[in-house]
């Protein structure tokens, strides 16, 4: 694709076009640059921006486990549903939880089955729909990366009503970024590491990734220029034979990130062991409440068995292999034919934030 048709409505063309120069300039000097992302919001700048299509042949940029629904284990969602099916319990979600496909079915579907499912934009909402109906137990699933979990641990630190809970299903990003390096499945040379998570966490907790597995990461910002700019930083430290944590994103990211985001979340939450769907277990990689705080974990509350033994996927599914970079949406043979936003057969077609689903509604996720 011509490097103008594709910079064409860029807000900053020209300065684009000189990046996009700069990493060709740059990827002369290597022989090939793999580099992975984790964040749903950098795949939909990648594939609606056309930016794998200005990127010379030897550099790849493919999604990693960035959508925190996609990474969402079936067992936590079936634990979910199992209380919305019970006298007097309500579950709250975030809209793209919805509809994602669990061993049996999605919340929708059990919705539609009778269970009492209510979608809700956040926590906050379902705290409110506790003080309003103390005749129930309001259940909220809380999922979701760093971001997130600071408004889960300060909304249990301010005393929410009696008959409020939570199914805890909260992930970290740095113990994923450490378990694919682990793998050892795919050549990674480096990491685009999210903005928004990034923001809370800060830079910190990456830097020991970095200095263990001699990997590059650059924390990078939305916008189609930054994405460009990270993949330069990215190979001029491959060049270079650095491997550092740098920042893009400096408009919204500090080098401690945010600290009372930090403070909340140290206060009700200890780091455990956890699923992620595709994955496999990484260790201290999802949340558990402090004993303090665990009369609001809905899962003990309410006695209910997970079943961690549950199938990741449906036959044919390639979203694992697509959460661990390994391949692109359409490598997957259900990829717009079984699976479709409309019918979604894995988890990665269903949120907004879905490599799949990106790359349906988008266009081509693989160059051009």
């Amino acid at each position: 694709m011509e490097l103008e048709k594709v910079l064409r409505g860029y807000r900053s063309a020209e300065l684009a076009k000189k990046v996009v120069e700069h990493i060709n300039a740059l990827a002369k000097e290597v022989e090939e640059a793999n580099i992975v992302h984790v964040c749903g919001t950098h795949e939909y700048t990648i594939v609606k921006s056309g930016i794998r299509s200005l990127l010379p042949p030897n550099v790849e940029v493919r999604s990693g486990p960035g959508c925190p629904v996609c990474v969402c284990p079936p067992s936590d969602i079936d634990a979910a549903i199992e209380l919305a099916f019970r006298p007097n319990v309500v579950v709250t979600t975030f809209g793209d939880m919805y509809r994602v496909p669990s061993t049996k079915y999605s919340l929708a579907e059990a919705a539609a089955k009778g269970a009492s499912v209510r979608v809700v934009y956040g926590i906050g909402d379902a705290v409110e729909l506790a003080k309003k109906m103390p005749d129930k137990e309001v259940v909220h699933f809380a999922i979701g990366f760093e971001t997130t979990a600071p408004s889960t641990a300060y909304v249990l630190s301010a005393d929410p009503p009696p008959n409020f809970s939570i199914v805890p299903s909260h992930r970290l990003i740095p113990p994923a970024i450490e378990h694919l390096l682990n793998l050892g499945e795919a050549r990674i040379d480096g990491f685009i590491l999210p903005g928004h998570v990034s923001t809370i966490i800060g830079a910190k907790p990456y830097r020991p990734i970095s200095q263990k597995y001699r990997v590059p990461q650059v924390i990078a910002g939305f916008e189609p220029l930054d994405v460009l700019i990270g993949v330069a930083m990215l190979l001029q430290q491959v060049v270079e034979g650095r491997s550092e944590v740098e920042i893009e994103y400096t408009r919204s990211v500090r080098e401690e990130g945010n600290v009372r985001a930090q403070q909340f979340m140290e206060k009700i939450f200890e780091p455990v062991e956890a699923g992620w769907r595709g994955i496999g277990k990484i260790p201290k990689s999802g949340y558990r409440l402090r004993s303090g705080y665990e009369q609001y974990n809905a899962i003990s509350r309410f006695e209910v068995e997970v079943d961690e033994s549950a199938p990741d996927t449906k036959p044919g599914c390639r979203c694992g292999e697509i959460l661990r970079g390994l391949c692109y949406p359409q490598d997957c043979p259900l990829f717009g034919k079984i699976c479709t936003p409309r019918s979604p057969w894995g988890p990665c077609m269903v949120s907004s934030e879905g490599a799949c689903f990106i790359a349906y509604r988008y266009g081509k996720s693989v160059k051009l």
